[in-house]
């Protein structure tokens, strides 16, 4: 892919990284906001999204916070609120339930399972299978020590190509 054609490339890509990767110095609210200013999104636009979403992951009384005085839960959801803000068509997810409660982790699962009924591919690593196995539907694959095996049938069926 040709360099200058790479930035919109990975506005495509929701990543919730295993370290959170949040921006000290930014809000909740403007961490959740970042990728939405950098597609353009104009400010009087992105409030209602934004503060719908840190409903959404539990996170509104904290919107004025700091990165630093979150617990790794609240990080965990402020950087899972960043990746999906902008309804990615992939999102990838390292153990993005690892520091949170049961309750909420099933929560932010049903979130990634709404964007994969909208188009979004997903794809989580976890090492959690319960937890995925409540909402998984056909499409799960499994990777154990370098093997893909397919619990579900879903390679018989494969996923459809998302356009680059």
């Amino acid at each position: 892919m040709p360099r200058k054609r790479l930035p919109g490339f990975r506005r495509r890509i929701g990543v919730v990284f295993q370290d959170f990767r949040l921006v000290r110095h930014l809000s909740v609210f403007d961490n959740v906001a970042l990728p939405l200013r950098v597609a353009g999104v104009e400010e009087k636009d992105l409030v209602t999204p934004v503060t719908e979403m840190l409903g959404w992951v539990g996170l509104s009384h904290r919107s004025t916070a700091r990165p630093a005085t979150l617990s790794g839960g609240e990080q965990q959801r402020v950087a899972i609120a960043r990746a999906v803000i902008a309804r990615p068509e992939l999102l990838v997810a390292d153990e993005p339930t690892g520091n949170v409660d049961p309750e909420m982790a099933a929560r932010l699962l049903h979130l990634f399972d709404a964007l994969n009924k909208l188009g979004t591919t997903v794809v989580v690593a976890t090492h959690d299978v319960h937890l995925i196995a409540r909402i998984a539907r056909s499409e799960m694959l499994r990777l154990d020590k370098g093997q893909i095996s397919d619990p579900t049938g879903a390679l018989r069926n494969p996923p459809r190509r998302v356009g680059t």
